[in-house]
């Protein structure tokens, strides 16, 4: 490193010469230094002053939240796609007046609140809100404050549209990897059975129906099975695909249906020639028994996991390493720190990590920032590379955000490198017919006064003082 390097950053804008480097810096070096320290903060000092939610419509609506500070700056944070923005502005009274740079303390304050799937969407908004403000505050990126990068490009993979033609689906696959993506998934299971006479069998009239996805019964008490001819369908469904697509790249599969461990294990023996690079949430994440199971009677990685919230959700998974890659949502998950805590959990049992992403651009550079400081990374998630007006909803970053060849660069600007774009995000709010001045940041005094008590363990309490009564 020169001296004028050294200059850069100590941060120095006075005279080298008293530090010992023997000559002045120049007034171009040292308005450099000045353009990166954030005068308006003292970030011992910062306390947050308010919380509003603003909605994000993209493919997956979602919620951005915005933290302001005394001090002028602001931090963003998203409540997870499907989830609902009351999970963050109930914590409101909970953070006003916090330090939001001291992130860890205001997690672990918070997270009793949580839970998993959409239930961890206000924790993990306002994590990731704090993390952008302290980033601002102190100058420095997400990723540098959770320890440093390992990577400055981060590669995305693409879920496609579904077709229950396999020379579609094939074409539709073969299109994504022309855009430059090199790693895919696509939705494979039992509605390619729909009207094939003998491919399954089910209890019908109930509150069964192996077509709909979103069925409520969780799939050991449906009482759906796959028959051999379902599955020489699957299998042949997939072999044209792999034929049009190609052998060489990654392709996942996910959303089999609702069917029991022993048709998945079926399934996932079927499915093993065609090199698939998992097999994601065939059965509910909290089953691990049947996880080993399923691990075990096939030679393609299992992976699940976008549901679970905190390390403490995966660590059964690991202990019996029950699957060969990890897949935390950021939002769901517990953030950012917290995601590289499950992320460094799983690389000690050699499981590798993916991470599932269905949000806006403000959750996809938040798990940029983690997928960049997290060694075990594999791929994240981007829902919607067909969305237009994707990468116009926020500014700071090049354009367009994803590359040619399928990545995308890790920012170096402050916190999570990134400003809304205001105008664009109304104009979002606009295209779906609704009114940008009552949903675009309104105020929530409504919630600053939410008290409850809070406690998890018993404790002695302040004794109220009484005066005398006389």
């Amino acid at each position: 490193m020169n001296r004028r390097d050294m200059l850069k950053v100590l941060g120095l804008g006075t005279a080298a010469g008293a530090a010992g480097f023997g000559r002045w810096i120049s007034a171009a070096d040292a308005e450099e230094v000045r353009g990166r320290v954030n005068t308006r903060s003292e970030p011992s000092r910062l306390k947050i002053t308010d919380l509003r939610v603003v909605p994000m419509y993209c493919r997956m609506n979602s919620h951005v939240i915005r933290l302001d500070t005394d001090q002028g700056i602001r931090g963003y944070g998203e409540v997870r796609d499907g989830s609902s923005a009351t999970y963050a502005l109930l914590l409101k009274s909970r953070v006003l007046g916090e330090n939001p740079c001291n992130v860890d303390r205001i997690f672990r304050k918070l997270k009793q609140f949580g839970g998993h799937a959409r239930q961890a969407g206000g924790v993990v908004a306002i994590e990731m809100a704090c993390w952008d403000l302290a980033g601002k505050a102190w100058g420095v990126p997400c990723w540098q404050m959770l320890g440093g990068k390992f990577r400055d490009r981060i590669r995305m993979y693409a879920d496609t549209e579904s077709s229950p033609d396999p020379q579609v689906m094939g074409q539709r696959l073969k299109e994504r990897r022309a855009r430059g993506f090199t790693f895919l998934k696509m939705d494979l299971g039992i509605p390619l059975l729909r009207g094939l006479d003998g491919a399954l069998s089910y209890p019908p009239g109930g509150d069964v129906d192996p077509y709909q996805m979103g069925s409520g019964v969780l799939h050991p008490f449906t009482g759906i099975r796959i028959a051999e001819k379902g599955l020489r369908k699957i299998a042949e469904y997939v072999g044209a695909v792999r034929d049009i697509l190609g052998w060489d790249i990654p392709l996942a599969a996910d959303h089999f249906g609702h069917f029991g461990i022993e048709d998945a294990v079926k399934l996932a023996r079927v499915l093993d020639p065609f090199n698939l690079a998992w097999l994601e949430d065939m059965i509910p994440w909290f089953y691990t028994d049947q996880y080993v199971r399923l691990k075990n009677s096939c030679t393609t990685p299992i992976l699940t996991g976008e549901d679970i919230y905190l390390k403490e959700g995966f660590l059964p998974l690991f202990e019996k390493m029950a699957i060969s890659i990890c897949h935390p949502d950021l939002m769901t998950s517990g953030g950012l720190l917290e995601t590289k805590k499950i992320g460094d959990l799983a690389m000690e049992r050699g499981i590798g990590m993916a991470m599932h992403m269905a949000g806006s651009p403000v959750g996809l550079f938040a798990s940029l920032h983690c997928a960049a400081a997290t060694e075990n990374f594999l791929a994240l998630e981007h829902h919607d590379v067909d969305t237009p007006y994707y990468d116009g909803l926020v500014d700071g970053v090049s354009k367009p955000i994803l590359e040619k060849d399928g990545f995308i660069p890790v920012p170096d600007g402050p916190g999570l490198g990134i400003e809304l774009n205001e105008e664009a995000v109304k104009e979002a709010i606009r295209r779906r017919g609704k009114d940008p001045k009552e949903e675009f940041f309104p105020p929530t005094d409504q919630w600053n006064a939410e008290r409850s008590h809070d406690r998890l363990w018993s404790r002695r309490e302040p004794r109220r003082k009484i005066s005398n009564i006389s």
